[in-house]
């Protein structure tokens, strides 16, 4: 929601800086990236329990590189990566563009990837990396228990298999306290952690993190030779941002609306919506998995829908097998009447679809 970003400021603080560094503004910011920056999450690691200090930190254009990075790193052309299913359609993107063959593990729309499922995978095929969403899948909103994660990187490490955790929704929790990340557990130096700000202070400024564990080296230099280096002035902005003590209270606020987003959006689909009708129950994030009546093709829907000028992301698009045909994701970032009138609407497509 862009409303719920600190604009005004950074735009304050990057108008500062430009005045204050104007010449060091200009400089390539060469991998690790901004020490001011590393400094700064360094110091937040700790809420998710990790120990970190500002050299186990690289600097990337968003979370998008950074887990580019970490699959160059560790994966060549053909290789086989185990995921969470179903997962953003942008790391499938990257996979597709990389000839990474992607191995669907069945995860649970409350307790993430399935341990089971993903030992016998492990067993029966040639499984080079893992990736997943620790914190708030998307689209599932799932959220690994902290048990969950320990085994997880246990079961990895014993194959000595990297996991590749994206974080990237991990300050956006609805509950008292942050979920940890599978890098606390991490003591083979595999699990490759990523994250950025998009989520919650500027998608624009394009600024992510790596903590790449025993892959550091290889990071860095893929991370020079693909885009030398991330726009330095957004680093320092934010470093700054996070320096003044102005991002908890920025926390504080977007956690509540989007619990209060999240809540309305999905009482509202469950009105709305014909029966059958399903929804996961995200305890952090913004947006939330829809299973429909078994006839709903959702990518009909999706072009229905478009008509009637409402967007939604059809299933198909969350796995490489194009499973969940009758699925969507809803993105509950923000609320309104006229959203609240857009989703009694398609509801009422839903039901022509259904046949009810």
């Amino acid at each position: 929601n862009p409303d719920l970003l600190p604009s005004d400021k950074l735009n304050r603080i990057l108008a500062s800086l430009a005045r204050r560094k104007n010449i060091k503004g200009n400089e390539y910011d060469l991998p690790p990236g901004c020490e001011a920056l590393r400094v700064q999450i360094a110091r937040r690691a700790v809420t998710a329990g990790c120990n970190l200090t500002p050299n186990d930190i690289v600097i990337t254009s968003g979370c998008i590189e950074a887990i580019n990075l970490c699959l160059n790193a560790v994966c060549k052309y053909g290789d086989t990566v185990a995921i969470e299913s179903p997962i953003y359609f942008g790391i499938l993107q990257i996979m597709e563009a990389m000839g990474l063959q992607a191995l669907e593990i069945p995860t649970h729309p409350r307790d993430g990837i399935s341990l089971e499922a993903l030992s016998f995978a492990l067993e029966h095929n040639p499984v080079k990396a893992c990736l997943a969403i620790s914190n708030f899948n998307n689209p599932l909103g799932s959220c690994i228990p902290d048990g969950h994660k320990r085994e997880l990187v246990g079961l990895l490490a014993k194959r000595d298999i990297p996991l590749i955790e994206n974080d990237i929704s991990g300050e956006l929790y609805f509950s008292e306290e942050r979920p940890t990340v599978a890098k606390a557990y991490d003591r083979k130096g595999l699990v490759m952690l990523c994250s950025s700000f998009s989520k919650d202070i500027s998608p624009g400024y394009r600024v992510g993190w790596i903590v790449p564990g025993r892959f550091q080296a290889a990071v860095g230099w893929l991370k020079f030779t693909s885009s030398a280096s991330t726009a330095l002035l957004p680093e320092l902005a934010i470093a700054e941002y996070l320096q003044s003590g102005g991002y908890d209270h920025l926390l504080r606020h977007n956690r509540r609306v989007y619990a209060h987003n999240v809540a309305r959006m999905s009482q509202a689909v469950m009105h709305d919506f014909p029966e059958g009708t399903r929804v996961t129950r995200p305890a952090g994030g913004f947006v939330f998995w829809c299973q429909l009546p078994e006839n709903v093709d959702s990518l009909q829907l999706y072009k229905s829908a478009l008509k009637a000028g409402i967007t939604l992301a059809p299933g198909a698009i969350f796995s490489a097998k194009h499973q969940y045909r009758n699925f969507i994701r809803l993105n509950a970032a923000c609320w309104s009447d006229e959203i609240e009138h857009a989703i009694a609407r398609l509801g009422k497509l839903i039901a022509e679809l259904a046949g009810k």
